[in-house]
C-alpha cells in the first residue's frame, strides 16, 4: 500500500472523516445517559476514536490527514448548527497540532500515535465547559436535561476530575492506537501470506 495521497487513499480518508464525526457525536450522546458519561467524554473518546484516527494516519502518511478529519467534524457541526467558537477553535488547534507533530516526526508510528491522542480531543468543546464555563454548563443542563441532571453533573465534576479524565483518556488513546496498529499489521500480514 502506498501511504501517500492518491485517489484510493482519498476515498478512505473521506470514510475516516465521516466515521470520526459520527463517533464523536456518539461520544457526546453518551452524556445523555448519565452526567458521569458527560464528565468522562475524553475517556470514551480515547476508546472509540483512536482506532479510526490511527488507521487514517497510517493510511496517509503525508500532510492533510488531520485536516480531513477536522473538516468531517466541522461539517457535522455546521449541519447540526453547533459550529460555535467554543467547539470549532479547539478542533482547529488539535488538527494543527496533530499535523505539526506528525510532520516533525516524518509521519512515524510514534508521531501518528501522538497525533491520534490529540485528535481524540474532538469533544473538548463540549466537556471542557464543565470546568471552564460551569455556570453556562449548569444552566444548559437544567434547561435541556431531565430534572436533577444539572446538580448531578456539578457534583460529579470536581476540579480534580479534569486532569484525571484527560490523563486516563490519553493513556487509553495510546493503548488503543497501539492495539489497533498491531491488529491491522497482523491482518495485512495474513493477507500477504495468502497472496
Amino acid at each position: 500500500m502506498i501511504n501517500k495521497w492518491n485517489r484510493k487513499n482519498a476515498l478512505w480518508m473521506l470514510l475516516y472523516a465521516v466515521l470520526y464525526a459520527i463517533v464523536t457525536a456518539v461520544v457526546c450522546v453518551t452524556g445523555s445517559i448519565h452526567p458521569i458519561f458527560f464528565v468522562c467524554y475524553q475517556i470514551t473518546a480515547g476508546l472509540l476514536l483512536s482506532p479510526i484516527v490511527i488507521r487514517a494516519f497510517r493510511r496517509v502518511q503525508a500532510p492533510g490527514a488531520a485536516v480531513c478529519l477536522f473538516l468531517g467534524m466541522l461539517l457535522l457541526l455546521l449541519i447540526i448548527r453547533d459550529a460555535v467558537m467554543w467547539h470549532v477553535v479547539p478542533l482547529i488547534v488539535i488538527a494543527v497540532l496533530a499535523e505539526a507533530v506528525r510532520g516533525m516526526t516524518n509521519y512515524s508510528r510514534s508521531g501518528d500515535v501522538a497525533g491520534t491522542v490529540l485528535m481524540s480531543f474532538s469533544s473538548f468543546g463540549y466537556y471542557g465547559q464543565i470546568w471552564f464555563n460551569r455556570v453556562y454548563t449548569y444552566e444548559c443542563a437544567v434547561e435541556e436535561m431531565p430534572a436533577g441532571y444539572g446538580d448531578t453533573l456539578i457534583s460529579v465534576s470536581p476540579a480534580w476530575a479534569f486532569p484525571v479524565v484527560v490523563i486516563v483518556g490519553m493513556i487509553l488513546s495510546v493503548w488503543i492506537a497501539n492495539i489497533s496498529m498491531k491488529k491491522h499489521k497482523a491482518v495485512e500480514k495474513a493477507s500477504g501470506d495468502e497472496a
